[in-house]
């Protein structure tokens, strides 16, 4: 049972700092509105571009030029695209994963939630690890993509990938899924992170299946093009300027 006298703070960052700094890490435990626990075990965050999955590895090598990292967390991709030459920003609102991609050697990283930053323009935005769930909910995601193209060159890219979650809704006979009526999108979670005897703040999350990012990118001058799929309902796909 959790202690009722829980602190609120920026468990992500907790975590990967402790582990940066051997400071006895725990995995983060996460809550779901889909009534689902999962543990992210902290050591998962730091692997290595061989212990990452095809996805994120086709992302990876399909950068060009200037990169923006977008929800960095402790960098490993961002070392990985420094290390092949790429010059990267890493960004990520987690101060504590700012600091832990600093130490592990990430040379240009800022602390900002992605809407507030602006100036600088790339050749490749990337959000891995289902970075466009940043948008919070499909209500909101034409005004987040919209501001993703303010950062990119004219021949730049947008590299993001997502998962359907129509898997987790039960069958039905015809072969469907049931999806319990709601106003919102399936898609549309709510997690609650907790890491030792902290708790962070209950966020919004967007998984969103092929189509539907197609159909929200068309209408505001975005291209989209399916550049992978994964084997569990996930995909890896590519936003250009129309």
């Amino acid at each position: 049972m959790q202690s009722t006298n829980i602190k609120r703070m920026d468990i992500f960052g907790k975590a990967v700092l402790d582990y940066q700094n051997g400071n006895l890490p725990e995995d983060i435990i996460t809550y779901s509105s889909l009534d689902e626990e999962a543990l992210i075990p902290t050591s998962y965050l730091f692997r290595s571009f061989k212990e990452m999955p095809e996805i994120e590895q086709k992302a990876l090598q399909s950068c060009k030029g200037d990169v923006l990292d977008i929800g960095c967390g402790a960098g490993s991709h961002s070392l990985y695209l420094q290390e092949k030459g790429h010059a990267v920003v890493a960004l990520d609102n987690s101060k504590g994963a700012i600091e832990t991609c600093r130490l592990r050697g990430v040379k240009h990283t800022v602390h900002s939630n992605i809407l507030d930053y602006s100036g600088q323009k790339f050749d490749t935005l990337l959000l891995l690890m289902n970075g466009i769930g940043l948008a919070g909910n499909l209500a909101d995601l034409s005004q987040f993509l919209s501001h993703l193209k303010l950062l990119l060159r004219e021949t730049g890219q947008i590299l993001l990938d997502s998962s359907d979650i129509i898997y987790m809704f039960d069958p039905d006979e015809d072969g469907g899924y049931w999806i319990p009526a709601k106003e919102h999108y399936y898609g549309e979670v709510e997690f609650t992170m907790h890491y030792k005897d902290l708790k962070g703040i209950p966020f919004k999350w967007l998984y969103i299946d092929f189509n539907t990012l197609q159909l929200n990118t068309s209408s505001i001058g975005l291209s989209c093009e399916l550049v992978s799929e994964g084997e569990h309902y996930d995909y890896l796909a590519r936003l250009t300027l129309a």
